[in-house]
């Protein structure tokens, strides 16, 4: 049986998975789509898509407007014209009937979607292991698997959707105590324990204060991108970190009911109620709001959709409409993360199989 046959089996699947949390594929106040497990009207195939919580609000809130359907115009939720698009069908349609599914009898969209929420390396196995259609990551598969044969690594196909820059976040406590910046030395230097209290960071005026640092799971694309961006080594050591966590909504948790605490997160999960700071880089002050997804920013980082052993047509409707202009406005800077330039979205479009149209 091969994986696609696996694959095809439905929305049971996602049942299984552990610490899987399944989108409906619609939003909350839709009255169309799919059910909580992701099927749809009568037997339409399921797209399982899952791994780091970085990417996941991309694909989940792609997921959600997939599943209304909704017919143009959709002010909401489908809007083609607006992206040069011209078309008369349902959202779900258009980009599915590309690659030959036709539209169901219903509203309903002729693929169902299901997101789950775990880290990079556990979308990334699950994937190898025929358990997900698209494994979602923030850091490169080499990165993740440095130890694993070039043979299976070569299995991967990379589709890059949107680009992340990971703001250095502290508790409101710090902020008020004058710490607005880092020098990516001091931050380096509290990384690997050798700055364990707040006095020893230029700018705070506080009390003696312990930092409370804070850190992905080692697995974690997040974490595995900042070891490489900031030490220029995926494996470097870090001992100072405190706690780790594996997903950035845990991370903000930890910053905002902290008052000593650091932290690393994706851009995406950034409120007011976990401050972010400037990093000082070569020279460089980068300013989150302001600069961080220009060139030279050294916690930025591609935000990938692995597929494996080629791209299923059913993949590639979904990815085909992630880096398309809508998608990228839609689902990708819509969720606070920055567009592929032109030139980019046009290299991972020729990744996709040809379309039918």
């Amino acid at each position: 049986m091969s994986r696609r046959t696996v694959l095809a089996g439905g929305a049971g699947l996602c049942a299984g998975l552990a610490g899987c949390i399944s989108t409906s594929a619609t939003p909350p106040d839709s009255a169309s789509g799919n059910d909580s497990e992701g099927g749809g009207a009568g037997d339409v195939p399921t797209l399982q898509a899952g791994g780091s919580s970085t990417v996941y609000p991309i694909v989940d809130r792609a997921a959600s407007f997939w599943g209304t359907n909704a017919a143009p115009p959709d002010g909401k939720y489908w809007k083609p014209k607006k992206y040069g698009i011209e078309t008369e069908e349902r959202l779900a349609d258009y980009w599915a009937e590309m690659y030959g599914f036709d539209a169901t009898e219903t509203d309903s969209p002729p693929i169902a979607i299901s997101v789950s929420l775990s880290h990079s390396g556990t979308g990334l196995e699950k994937l190898r292991n025929d358990r997900l259609d698209i494994g979602n990551s923030s850091a490169p598969v080499k990165a993740e698997f440095p130890d694993l044969a070039q043979k299976k690594l070569s299995n991967y196909v990379d589709h890059v959707v949107g680009v992340d820059a990971q703001p250095i976040v502290v508790s409101q406590a710090i902020v008020d105590a004058g710490v607005s910046e880092i020098s990516a030395e001091t931050l380096k230097a509290i990384y690997k324990g050798e700055i364990t209290d707040w006095t020893g960071v230029p700018g705070y005026s506080g009390p003696n204060t312990e930092i409370q640092v804070v850190g992905r799971a080692e697995g974690s694309g997040t974490d595995t991108a900042f070891r490489n961006n900031l030490f220029g080594d995926p494996n470097a050591a870090i001992p100072g970190v405190d706690i780790r966590k594996g997903e950035n909504q845990q991370v903000k948790q930890i910053v905002t009911n902290s008052e000593n605490a650091l932290a690393y997160m994706a851009l995406a999960f950034v409120d007011d109620s976990v401050p972010a700071i400037a990093l000082t880089f070569q020279g460089t002050k980068y300013v989150p709001g302001e600069n961080l997804a220009e060139g030279g920013y050294p916690l930025a980082r591609d935000l990938h959709c692995y597929t494996y052993d080629g791209t299923s047509k059913k993949e590639a409707a979904l990815l085909r409409m992630l880096v398309s202009e809508y998608g990228q406005q839609s689902f990708v800077t819509a969720v606070g993360y920055s567009a592929l330039p032109p030139k980019r979205r046009k290299k991972q479009r020729r990744k996709l199989p040809d379309t039918q149209r």
